[in-house]
This record gives structure tokens, sequence and C-alpha cells, in this order.
């Protein structure tokens, strides 16, 4: 073979060694483009792609004067990218320690910390082995941060040991820095241009007021919940709808704004206007905070509404909790007691069967009843009555009965009425059933039908026991009353708006059914007038110069299965003017601790019923009617 050629076997050699060469690119293309394309173009997807999510402004409470009483406060989530953090910046770093109120050693470990373990276990073995599956971690420092495939963790610190599995390092590339920065502070923070660190922009639920009408706007929790209030009953109107867009980003993880795809703008919340006044509110929960002070009660609810409508002004509990710092409030004081907690309604409860005997034409105002007795016969049994606190020397008209509170009396009116009937008047008072309070957690309390009734129950029901009833409840049947024998829907939303202040929905007065006739109703009225005057149970209640129809309540508690004789729940349930009424009043104190006595309705409720009740005549301008005389009613009463 002439020497100026290669050999045919090392042309084969060669030849052969270019075609596996070739063979093995082409084998290699072939997974890369179609065998493992799908795998491949989602690990791209995943690092090239991105949905940066637009959040809505929710929606802001106001009060029915405009004041809010729920609003946003745009802040920040600001974070460190390790991976990006260059030397040259370390000198800023004791400045962004100042700005975020956070140790510079923090700061320092967050930048530095490039790094964390993770377990891999779990991860291999469900994926058959495949070491490109997303792993399974556990954090071995205590600060939240994500890794580069936008992983998210706030575990507590775990030490890895063998027995925990195969484990491998992966990198940081976010770590949270503070969750709660304001917009200025952002604005110096980025004005330091520390590379690596950002933030997301974020809104934040804020309560100016702090604890004002707490139970009635309810809060939106850390998570984003609306937990509680109008807050979670309106929410589908106040959260809005998140916006978002899709685009790409870099290998420094900046967005390319000219590759975005797709872009939804987001819608902000509408805004709820509700009937409540804050400074009908404030003179409520500065009342409660004086009966605290004094009585140191166990619970204590003031409610005011509007007399013609139902709309609620102001709604309060004792004791209460601060919204913007919900979390450190117990459960306990969470709950809103004017709607959660039933007790015996006592002696505000006799308005029931006076109203019915009357609608049914059974009696008069002036019909009497000998209130003397301590039992009578009703069908074919003796029933003994629940004593009276006083005696009288006379039959007592059913005028009587209401002003003195007479316990006899209320049950010989029950008697007249008759068990069914007087089931049915209750009822139709809304005893028994919700009052459709438009918040979660209302009850509906306790009314037995007749077929469930003791023997006894027919002397007990008409005065107030062996029924339970919250107060809203409570004030509502005093509010039937004042509307003129119509049973009244309670409700506290009046509007709904969008973003530039136009109405988007109205609500009106919802009148639940009538319960008794408008002629009724006025001589009710007008028998609850002698509550407040010489010989009445509450002369306390009186306002000078105007008509007040109320009635007290003292109800003795049930303690380990027995009515206790220290322990009992005073109220005092009115409205006023009697002959026009405007606003109706409702002062409920459980368990209230006096120092001599029992604390009667007249002693723990009256007082402030007229409290309230003067700072409105001011505030709402409520006009006397013409002719009352303004001279100071200035009798002692009954004691009930």
């Amino acid at each position: 073979m002439s020497k100026g050629f290669a050999s045919t076997y090392r042309i084969f050699l060669l030849s052969a060694g270019v075609f596996l060469c070739l063979a093995g690119i082409g084998t290699r293309l072939v997974f890369l483009h179609v065998i493992d394309r799908g795998k491949l173009l989602g690990y791209i997807e995943q690092v090239r792609r991105q949905v940066i999510v637009e959040p809505a402004r929710r929606g802001v409470i106001y009060d029915t004067h405009g004041h809010l009483l729920a609003a946003n406060q745009s802040m920040y989530i600001v974070g460190v990218d390790p991976q990006a953090v260059v030397e040259e910046d370390r000198i800023k770093w004791p400045e962004l320690a100042t700005l975020t109120g956070l140790p510079l050693a923090k700061i320092e470990r967050l930048f530095t910390n490039k790094t964390r373990t993770v377990r891999t276990e779990d991860a291999t073995s469900k994926q058959g082995g495949d070491a490109s599956a997303k792993v399974v971690f556990s954090v071995q420092q205590t600060e939240p941060v994500v890794t580069d495939e936008d992983d998210a963790a706030d575990g507590p610190e775990e030490v890895l040991d063998d027995a925990d599995g195969p484990t491998q390092e992966r990198s940081i590339r976010w770590a949270k820095i503070r969750e709660d920065i304001d917009e200025t502070t952002y604005d110096k923070i980025t004005a330091l241009k520390i590379k690596g660190v950002y933030g997301n922009r974020v809104f934040r639920r804020v309560y100016p007021h702090n604890s004002l009408a707490a139970h009635l706007v309810g809060y939106v929790n850390k998570a984003g919940v609306a937990a509680a209030g109008v807050e979670s009953y309106a929410d589908f109107y106040l959260r809005g709808q998140d916006g978002w867009r899709e685009g790409e980003r870099d290998g420094k993880r900046r967005e390319l704004a000219q590759f975005r795809t797709r872009e939804v703008q987001p819608v902000d919340g509408f805004n709820v206007v509700l009937s409540t006044d804050i400074i009908i509110q404030h003179m409520v929960e500065e009342e409660l905070a004086a009966i605290a002070k004094k009585f140191s009660p166990d619970k204590a609810t003031i409610i005011v509404s509007d007399a013609r409508t139902g709309f609620i002004l102001a709604m309060g509990n004792y004791p209460s909790f601060d919204l913007n710092k919900y979390s450190k409030a117990p459960l306990s004081v969470q709950r809103n007691f004017a709607i959660t907690d039933q007790l015996d309604p006592g002696s505000t409860f006799k308005i029931v069967p006076a109203s019915g005997a009357l609608n049914e034409g059974l009696v008069r105002p002036n019909t009497r009843f000998d209130c003397t007795l301590s039992s009578i016969e009703y069908k074919g049994a003796v029933r003994k009555f629940m004593p009276d606190d006083h005696h009288y020397d006379h039959h007592l008209s059913v005028t009587e009965i209401i002003s003195h509170s007479s316990n006899v009396g209320a049950a010989q009116l029950g008697m007249v009425l008759g068990e069914q009937r007087l089931y049915d008047y209750a009822r139709a008072f809304g005893f028994g059933e919700k009052a459709g309070f438009p918040f979660g957690g209302e009850i509906s309390g306790l009314l037995n039908p007749v077929k469930k009734w003791s023997g006894i129950d027919i002397t007990r029901i008409p005065a107030g026991y062996s029924i339970s009833a919250t107060p809203l409840q409570i004030h509502y049947a005093m509010g039937t009353i004042a509307s003129g024998g119509l049973l009244l829907r309670p409700q506290i939303i009046k509007q709904i708006r969008d973003a530039s202040g136009e109405t988007v929905y109205s609500f009106d007065t919802i009148s639940r059914r009538r319960v008794i006739s408008t002629q009724t109703a006025k001589e009710v009225a007008k028998m609850l007038e002698g509550v407040v005057r010489e010989g009445g149970t509450a002369i306390e209640g009186a306002i000078p110069g105007y008509e007040v129809a109320g009635k007290t309540g003292t109800a003795q508690k049930l303690i380990n299965g027995v009515y206790s004789s220290r322990n009992h729940v005073g109220s005092f349930v009115g409205f006023f003017p009697a002959s026009k009424p405007e606003v109706v009043i409702s002062v409920i104190v459980d368990n209230a601790k006096v120092s001599t006595g029992n604390a009667y309705g007249r002693v723990v409720g009256a007082p402030s019923f007229k409290r309230i009740g003067e700072q409105l005549i001011q505030y709402l301008d409520i006009k006397p009617p013409i002719g009352i005389g303004r001279n100071l009613v200035a009798m002692k009463g009954n004691p009930r």
C-alpha cells in the first residue's frame, strides 16, 4: 500500500467515531426536542415565565356620615435575594437595619446565608428517583425564605441528621426582611439601591377608631380572611377581584415588560356605608365604660336604633377589644353578646301579655286585677304566683300592672290570654326566633312550645321567666311598640357604593310582620310612660320635658340550676318621645355588683338610658311634643 494513503482500517475507525458522535448528538436532540420536550419546556417556563398578582383594593367601611371605620393601608413585604448581594453594599446594611427596625446581626444573617439544607428522599421516592423533581425541604433557619422555585417556608428551625434521609444544599433566592413596611419607609429603602433588596406591595386593613364598634365592624385577619362583623358579612362587596399579569423575567429575575402576554386589571371592592353613627357609638361605649367602672358586671350591652326604620344607630358590648390588635384578644370577648348570648328578659317581657290581652279586646287599660293573691285556680288546678316586691292595698289596673311591674298581675294577663295565645304573641314579638341580624352567630333564644310547658309556666313566662332571649330580641320587642305595632328587621348596612361614590344598592326598612294594631301600640306606649313617673319602677329614666316610655327588668340568674337571689340581669328598655318615637334604647347589664340591695334595672340600666337620651336630644335635635312640660321630675319610685 502506498505511503500516501491511510489504511482502510484507520478510515473505518475515524468514520465510525464521527458517526457515533453525530448519532449521539442526534439522539440527544431527539430527547431534547421530542421525548423530553414537554418536561424541559416546563422547567424553562418555570424559570422564565411569571404570573404577578395585582391585589385589588378592599372596599372601605363608613359610618352613616362618611367617617372611616375600616380602611386600607398600602404596605410592602420587603425581602432580599442573597445571590444578588454584592460586598460593596455592606456599608449600607446598618442604615437598612435602622429603617426596618431589625438588629444588624439579623440583616447580616439574611444577606450572607445563601444556601440551606433540604431533604430529598420524599421527592425522589415519589418521582421514581428523578433527581430533577422538586424537593421536599426543611428549613435550617427561622427566617421565612423562598427558594429558586418560589416555595415559601416559615417553619421553625429544624436540624437535619442522617436519620432524615438524603439531603442537599439549595440556593436561597428570597428571604423576607419585614412584611409591614409603609410606603415612605420603602421609598427610603429603595433609595439605598442595595442590590438584591426589593419588595411587593400589599394592602393591610386598618381600623382608625381601634375598639369603636368592634363587634359591628369586625376585622380581616393576617391571612386576608374576613373574620367577623361587617367585614365578613359584606365580604362579597368589599373584597373586589385581584388582577394579574403574565410575562417573562431575565436571569436576574427582573420582569421583561416587552414579553407580557396577558394582563387583567384589578377590580377594587365596593364601599359599604353603615347606619351606625360614630358619635352615638362613642356615647354608648363611654356609658359602657362608666357601667363597667361602677358595677364591674360580667357583661353589658347597649343598643340604640331608629324607632321608625329599625336601623341600628349604635351597638356596644362590654368587654370589647381593639380591632387593630385582634390577635391579642381572647375569643370570648370577640363575640357580639347582643346576638350570641341569651338571658331571661324578666319584666321587660311584660309588654307581651299586656299587648296581647289589649289587642284581643280582653281587657282595657283600666281593667283591674287583684294582685294581692299568692295563688289562683286555673284550669282546675291551683297555680302559685311569683311574689311581688310590694303589696298593694287596692286592685291594680292594667296600666298599674305595667308601671308597678307586678308579677301577679302579669301572670293573670297571661291567663286571660291562655297558653296558646300567649305563646303566639311571644313569637309574634320575635321571641324564640332569630331577629334576622345580618351577621353570623345569632341565636334564637328559648321559647318552648305550649306542649312542653309545665304547670307553673303560665305564671312564670308572663313575668319573663322560663324563657330566654338575646338583648337584640328584647330591644326589637320594645321597638314593636315604638313603631306602631310592626316588628322591624334589625339592619346595619344602608348603602353599597362604588369607588366613585355612586350608590350601587340601598337598603330600605323591612317589616317582618304586624304584631298588634296601631291603636294597641299607642295604648301600651301610654302605659309605659307610667314606669318613669311617680309610683313607677324607674323614675331614674325620666328625661325632663320629654315623654319617655320604658320598662325595667330585673331577672334572677340561674346559678347551678337554681335562681340566685344575689345575681341578677338588670335592664331598662324604652323609647322617646312616647307619642312620636324617634329612638329606641336598651341597656342590659349582666351580674352587676352593687354595694347595697340588688342590681335592679332602675339602678343599673335606667340612669344610663337617661344619660344617653339627653345626649341624643342635643345631637339629633329631638323636639319634645307640643304641650309637654319641662319640669324636672324628682319623685322616687318603686325599686322593682
